[in-house]
């Protein structure tokens, strides 16, 4: 996805969910094995686009770039991060993040962290820049598995750069799984009910 934001933007909001992610430094010691490895979505089960098939790319292990605008690693344990990569040929893109942690517990408060993180992003960008208004929106939560939450963001910088992302949390037992999709244009341009038809799908389609 193409979200101008400059590099210090970006560098202030990771400093910010730093701070933020502080609440979740408990110790992994004692967690359970894990037993299977958290299947991803295809690129079929994307938000249609309406003139260009999407792409997916191979699953990585680590924490995905694009969710540094609001997300981070910092200030909580290391878990088992992996991602994927979606995009399209034109200016769309999408990424999902799984997190294996040690226990349900663990799951529940990393999730709870990150969609605190998601909710109060469009703040934290305006705090850490002057040329960035941001708006988030609250589209609610998905009743798959252990629940989900689905929320917006939009961008708009002063020289004129606008760029629409939404962003879901969702939690299947002990591991979590972030779905960005994202691309240029405003609330008008995001397909909600499809988002959430595919966050719905992430979740249920982890084990």
């Amino acid at each position: 996805m193409s979200m101008r934001i400059r590099t210090s933007t970006v560098t202030a909001l990771t400093c910010a969910a730093l701070a933020a992610g502080a609440v979740l430094t408990a110790p992994t010691a004692g967690a359970a094995p894990r037993t299977a490895e958290p299947a991803f979505l295809s690129a079929s089960q994307l938000p249609p686009h309406p003139t260009s098939s999407w792409t997916a790319g191979p699953v990585t292990d680590g924490f995905s770039d694009e969710l540094g605008l609001c997300l981070s690693t910092e200030g909580v344990p290391v878990h088992d991060y992996r991602h994927r990569r979606f995009w399209t040929d034109l200016d769309t893109g999408a990424v999902q993040l799984t997190v294996v942690t040690g226990t349900a517990a663990q799951a529940r408060a990393l999730a709870k962290h990150y969609d605190d993180l998601i909710r109060t992003c469009a703040d934290r960008i305006e705090e850490s820049s002057a040329d960035v208004e941001a708006e988030g929106r609250d589209y609610g939560t998905l009743p798959v598995e252990e629940g989900a939450h689905v929320r917006g963001l939009h961008t708009e910088t002063s020289w004129g750069a606008t760029d629409i992302a939404l962003l879901s949390v969702g939690r299947d037992g002990r591991t979590v799984t972030v779905v960005k999709w994202g691309q240029m244009g405003d609330f008008r341009n995001a397909p909600v009910a499809a988002f959430k038809k595919t966050t719905s799908t992430a979740v249920d389609k982890l084990y």
